[in-house]
Formats: C-alpha cells, sequence, structure tokens
C-alpha cells in the first residue's frame, strides 16, 4: 500500500512539532533557577492587596476582634419610636379631595398624607407631627397632629 503526499507531509509535521517541543523542554530546563530559597518563593500581600516581594511592617498591623466580624445580617437594634415621630408643614391640603401634602422639616422632603390619616382637621400652613410609612406609591404620612 503506497502512502500518499498529504500523509507524510502530516507525519513529517508531526516530527518537526515534536522536535520543536523537545527543544523548549531542553530550553526551560537550562534556563530553570534551581535550588531557590524558600525566602526567594515567598510572596506577600501589602496593606493594599498588591503582590510585594518584601515582608509586611509589622508596625501597621491591624489587630481585628472576633467579637466586631459580622457575618451576614447586623444585629438589630430596638428602634426608638420618637425617633420615628417627625414635625412638618402642610403645603397643600385639598379638602374636596380628601389629600394633601406635607413638607418635613428635618429632610425638607414632601409627604402625601390622606384625610384618614388625619387625628383632627388641618389647613395649609399648620405646623403637625406625624410618622411615616413607605406605601406602595412612596411615603405617606399616618397619625397627622396639630402641634399646640
Amino acid at each position: 500500500m503506497a502512502e500518499t503526499w498529504n500523509k507524510k507531509e502530516r507525519e513529517k509535521k508531526k516530527r518537526q512539532n515534536k522536535k520543536e517541543k523537545a527543544e523548549k523542554k531542553a530550553e526551560r530546563k537550562e534556563n530553570a533557577k534551581s535550588g531557590q530559597s524558600l525566602d526567594d518563593m515567598m510572596a506577600y500581600i501589602d496593606e493594599n492587596g498588591n503582590l510585594s516581594s518584601v515582608p509586611p511592617d509589622p508596625r501597621k498591623k491591624v489587630t481585628v476582634k472576633l467579637e466586631d466580624i459580622e457575618i451576614g445580617v447586623p444585629k438589630h437594634e430596638p428602634i426608638n419610636p420618637e425617633d420615628l415621630i417627625r414635625t412638618g408643614v402642610i403645603t397643600h391640603f385639598n379638602h374636596e379631595k380628601g389629600y394633601g401634602f406635607i413638607k418635613d422639616l428635618e429632610s425638607q422632603e414632601s409627604v402625601f398624607v390622606h384625610i384618614n390619616s388625619l387625628k383632627e382637621p388641618v389647613n395649609e400652613s399648620n405646623k403637625v407631627t406625624f410618622e411615616v410609612e413607605m406605601g406602595p406609591k412612596g411615603a405617606n404620612a399616618i397619625n397627622v397632629q396639630l402641634v399646640k
């Protein structure tokens, strides 16, 4: 059975690739640094997270207490009810439609108020205290009372 020209070319390429691979392997062995000490092979991470060949300065060491590490949800601290009560001024109130807006004096944001959330009747520019509740369309004022 006679070999075709294509088959001879493929075998020739295979031999050439094997020869090149063996030469590269021999070159790597010659240039390899054998017998490096452990200190030469060590790598350190500096305070910025970069690899370095110099060990970190022990004076810059930061100690972290085990109790300070929080994994997951942080501990829930009880909310003071007085922090939820805000004060504001009624900027607009439509008695016919039964809604209006309160401008929070602390954050200067406008909060929607419905007539059902009022404890007593109010007018525009009245100073009131209220609590904020998040509704489907945003912040709503509830438990609205006039400041006396």
